[in-house]
Formats: C-alpha cells, sequence, structure tokens
C-alpha cells in the first residue's frame, strides 16, 4: 500500500479548485433540495400532488379504507398540545425548514408526552406541513406509514402525528447533533471538522439503516438518500429521517418499482432518472455518492466549482480509481489523519456503489460488512503524523 502512494506525482486536486468571481457559495449551491424532476422531467406540478387543503378528502378516504395507519404505539396529539409544546411555534423554536414545512423545538413529559415548560421533560422536534407544500399530504401519509411501523436504532423514531382539519404534523425524538449536512459543509460547527473515525461510524449507522430497510418484508426503497436526511445524537450515531419519498420495493419477484422520478440530484441513480425504474440498489448509488462526500469534503453538486467538477461523482471517478490521485480526493480537514489502506478500500466500495449497473453494485448488507473491515483498519504509526507524497 505505501508504494501505491509512494512517488510523488502532482494532479489537479478538487480542493485547490476554486472559481475566481462568479459563482454561488459552497454552502449556497448545497443547501437546494431540488426534486430530479424539476430539471430532469417534464413533470408539471399539478401531477405531482395537490395542496392539503384540496386532498383532505382523499387522506379520509385513505383512512377509512385502512390504507394510513399501522401505527398502534403511535401518540396522537392535538394541535392545541403542539402549540403548548412549542411555545405557539415561535420562531426562535425553530431547528431547521424543508420542502415539507418548518421543524420546532418543543418540550413533552418524558412518559406521558404531554407538553411540559421549557427546559422540563425531554426535547422533540416537531414538522409542520407548510399547507401550500405540493406532495405534503402524501409525504405526511408516507412519514407515519413507515415509521409508524419500522423501529431500528439507525431510523429516527416517530413518537406521534396530529391530524387536525389541514393541519398536519409530525413529532420525531429530538437529534443533539442536527444534519450530517450542516458538520460536514457548514462552517463553524462547534465540533469542528469531523475525524476519520467519526466519519465511518456515521457511515456505518446509515448504511446499517439502509440494510434494515431493504431486508424488510416489504423491501423498503428510501429513494431521498443524503446528508441533509442523515441526523446525529448527542454521540455522533447515524440515522436516517425523512420518509417521505420512501416507497415498497418489488414484490412477486419484479426486479423494480416503476415511479415518477423525485428525489434530490445528484444522489439519484442514473438508471431511476433515465427510466423511473426504481431498484433496491438505487438506493446503494445513493450511499455511494455520500461516501463520497464523506472522504472528500465535497458536494455532490455544487456550480461555485469550474463547470467540469460540478457532479462530484463524474468528476471524482479517476481520483478513485487510481491510488496516486486519490490522496488529491480526500478531505484536506482530515490532515492525512487515516489509514491510506482504509482509503483506499473505501474508494473501492464507492466505486462499486456508483456502478452505472444497479446488478454491479453490492447489497447494503454487504456494504455494511465491508464498511465494518474498513473501520477495523488502523493508522501505521508513522501515519500518525501528516506525510509527504514521496514518503513509503
Amino acid at each position: 500500500m505505501g508504494g501505491c502512494f509512494g512517488s510523488p506525482v502532482k494532479h489537479l486536486s478538487p480542493h485547490d479548485s476554486r472559481p475566481s468571481g462568479a459563482g454561488r457559495s459552497a454552502e449556497k449551491a448545497g443547501s437546494r433540495n431540488i426534486p430530479v424532476s424539476d430539471r430532469l422531467s417534464s413533470i408539471s406540478s399539478t401531477t405531482l400532488g395537490q395542496s392539503v387543503g384540496s386532498s383532505i378528502g382523499n387522506f379520509e378516504d385513505a383512512c377509512l379504507q385502512g390504507q394510513i395507519l399501522e401505527v398502534p404505539n403511535l401518540r396522537i396529539f392535538t394541535f392545541a398540545e403542539l402549540k403548548s409544546a412549542t411555545r405557539n411555534f415561535k420562531p426562535e423554536t425553530v431547528l431547521g425548514e424543508g420542502g415539507f414545512g418548518r421543524v420546532y423545538k418543543g418540550w413533552v413529559d418524558k412518559k406521558t408526552l404531554n407538553p411540559t415548560k421549557s427546559g422540563v421533560g425531554i426535547i422533540v422536534a416537531v414538522k409542520k406541513l407548510n399547507p401550500e407544500s405540493v406532495q405534503g399530504l402524501e409525504e405526511w401519509q408516507s412519514e407515519v406509514n413507515f415509521l409508524g411501523r419500522l423501529s431500528h436504532p439507525n431510523l429516527v423514531k416517530l413518537l406521534g402525528y396530529c391530524w387536525e382539519d389541514t393541519e398536519l404534523l409530525l413529532v420525531y425524538e429530538y437529534m443533539a447533533r442536527g444534519s450530517l449536512e450542516n458538520h460536514l459543509f457548514r462552517k463553524g460547527t462547534a465540533s469542528g471538522p469531523l475525524p476519520w473515525e467519526r466519519r465511518l461510524k456515521i457511515a456505518i449507522g446509515a448504511a446499517r439503516g439502509l440494510a434494515f430497510l431493504h431486508a424488510s418484508e416489504r423491501k423498503v426503497i428510501y429513494r431521498d438518500f443524503k446528508a441533509s436526511n442523515i441526523l446525529l445524537d448527542l454521540d455522533f450515531n447515524a440515522k436516517l429521517s425523512d420518509f417521505g419519498l420512501a416507497k415498497n420495493g418489488p414484490i412477486g419477484g419484479q426486479s423494480h418499482v416503476t415511479t415518477r422520478v423525485m428525489g434530490t440530484e445528484g444522489y439519484a441513480a442514473p438508471e431511476y432518472i433515465a427510466t423511473g425504474h426504481l431498484y433496491v440498489k438505487s438506493d446503494v448509488y445513493g450511499f455511494g455518492v455520500l461516501l463520497l462526500e464523506l472522504l472528500s469534503g465535497l458536494r455532490a453538486l455544487d456550480d461555485s466549482r469550474p463547470s467540469a467538477q460540478y457532479v462530484l461523482v463524474d468528476f471524482a471517478r479517476p481520483f478513485l480509481a487510481d491510488c496516486h490521485k486519490l490522496i488529491d480526493l480526500m478531505d484536506p480537514r482530515l490532515g492525512r489523519k487515516y489509514p491510506l489502506k482504509a482509503a483506499q478500500q473505501a474508494a473501492q466500495l464507492i466505486l462499486s456503489c456508483i456502478s452505472v449497473d444497479p446488478k454491479g453494485r453490492p447489497s447494503m448488507k454487504e456494504v455494511v460488512e465491508i464498511l465494518e473491515q474498513i473501520a477495523e483498519i488502523k493508522r501505521r504509526p508513522k501515519e500518525s503524523k501528516p506525510r509527504s507524497l514521496s514518503q513509503d
């Protein structure tokens, strides 16, 4: 392995190429959550879904037909209770905002989940649907259906929900460290840059969550795997959140599910974008992109980079395939404090995950096993200090 990195070579480093002048900052560019269909499909917004106000009758019908809830353990909150828990949805309690709506911090009793005073009981995250949200009702229903019946240490726990008139809310366990996206791409995070061991821990946790979904009875396809949907608890344990786009997988020997193209540009698998055919291994592609972001510290898409580097997967392939170039792709914030052998094996795993042919990608069970083996690789003593490329 040392010989692979032993020769001094000069390659364009993706971290050294920044446009002068034009182009939004990486943080602004990466904050977009663009449905693939917005750029790559002519599907109109009217075909994507209806607002809550015009769809509530359909929701009632679905409830009556028993399509909604297999969720006897979920707490059904009143809107008044969640107003109380979040201090009437005060702006200072906002934890984040997405296409679905805003997420607020609230306080409830640990046992009863009744609202309490600020600082009393446990903190929860309350997601409140924006009534104008396209797809909002369908995504709310998907969240309740999937997280209401699935439980795993690497899935965010749904505690309950509220449905009153046009008000739709979801109540989750609070994830103290926020999203992986914030730690990986936002400047000035309190914990500083993520070290190698922590990145692997996060990758393994997220992979276990996906593996669990794929092994479930209906082979759940997550469909929107990305850094902003991976939340971290106080100990940096990773949990998948936001099941609004999740789909039940193929049944009866079928290979895929055909659906309209939804997801996030940069993470969506090429076969899905091209055909609308959604495979279990479409999630594996998204995981490969995320692992690439963890290695490189670069966003999947970033229009502040030169046009040839806009799509990270395309730009990074030569670096991943050549161990002499790989070191130029690694996140400089790691300070080369990682085992070179482990980085190379991670690069090979990424290449397998982002294979153009879904059949060439590993299963998530295999991904977990490989990552666990990579995590066992320790740095040699002489790798404890930053080294030049000429060192063996």
